[in-house]
């Protein structure tokens, strides 16, 4: 990508969008374009086509998307499908006929297997049942590498789909309704260190494991991904199999670790209390980053120092009261 090259971020204003914008920006790109849903509608395909057909972004960062924690999804299935399915499509099928060079669909761990194979390699897609908790976000997810795979082929596109592990970081969503487990622990943190609380509950049994990414690492990756040269970024649109890449920092810890991680951040000394009447999800999501790794990146945020920007973000902005 040239600096002058015109760029489009679908869904600049969330947790993957702002850190992909912000990397951008630090590299010196200068010709971002960037809608908020109140000026362009990604679920309208009529104001898709016109946006894409009247700008003509040259490169696009589909990171546009409805998500949330187990809460949500469990709550929500239809709007999750639905939503993400009208999203996804419309803007990909735009991205062919305006011609963009290339496009980088983010998607999620959660499209593997519930049961998989660990570490989760990329050729594990479509190879046993998914988690039940998040079964509509994942298919919608699927059919974006699908549509990629299947407009790759057909049309001779360049459209790529990355898969990162669980993300974190400023811009997240700490609303305990909607929220993933890192930022749903964070607010409980601070809260209850705020509050005097000698106690801090959290779901499930604490026993599965989660690889947890820094969002800013992540759009490192995206970035340095829709740099590659040519005959590298080809490697990955192998047509025999799907133009998938996982991110991630290959590691992982458990729920409790995890929990035991921000409290130490935050600085809150109770005790930790299991609620097993709440759903665990899927036992454990830890990505083989083998292929990245061998491209060259590598995530450099220790999860330590991620927990205390993402809670200094949200203190800053007002999310969190500080504790």
């Amino acid at each position: 990508m040239e600096q002058t090259d015109r760029i489009f971020v679908a869904g600049y204003r969330g947790l993957v969008g702002s850190a992909i914008r912000r990397e951008l920006e630090k590299q010196g790109y200068r010709n971002l374009l960037l809608k908020s849903r109140t000026e362009l509608d990604l679920m309208d395909r009529a104001a898709v086509d016109r946006f894409f057909t009247e700008e003509r972004p040259e490169y696009v960062f589909l990171a546009a998307a409805k998500v949330g924690g187990i809460l949500a999804n469990n709550t929500y299935p239809a709007d999750f499908i639905r939503d993400n399915l009208e999203i996804q499509t419309n803007v990909i099928d735009a991205a062919w006929r305006a011609g963009v060079k290339r496009l980088l669909f983010l998607g999620s761990s959660c499209i593997y297997p519930r049961l998989c194979p660990q570490p989760i390699k990329e050729e594990y897609l479509l190879t046993g049942p998914l988690e039940a908790t998040n079964r509509p976000y994942a298919i919608a997810k699927i059919a974006g590498i699908e549509m990629c795979w299947s407009y790759n082929r057909q049309y001779g596109t360049q459209f790529l789909a990355a898969m990162p592990t669980n993300l974190y970081g400023p811009g997240d969503n700490f609303d305990l309704q909607k929220s993933h487990v890192l930022p749903a622990l964070i607010r409980k943190a601070a809260e209850a260190k705020a509050n005097g609380e000698r106690k801090l509950v959290v779901w499930g049994t604490g026993t599965p494991r989660r690889e947890l990414l820094y969002s800013d690492d992540l759009a490192e990756a995206c970035v340095f991904l829709m740099n590659l040269p040519d005959d590298r970024f080809g490697t990955l649109l192998n047509s025999e199999e799907p133009p998938l890449i996982n991110i991630g920092t290959g590691e992982d810890l458990s729920i409790r670790e995890l929990a035991e991680v921000v409290c130490r951040v935050i600085g809150f000394d109770g005790k930790l209390e299991f609620d097993t009447t709440k759903p665990d999800g899927t036992p454990r999501k830890l990505l083989d980053v083998s292929r990245i790794h061998a491209l060259g990146w590598r995530a450099s945020t220790s999860l330590e120092e991620g927990i205390r920007l993402t809670y200094e973000w949200a203190k800053e902005s007002l999310v969190l009261t500080p504790a």
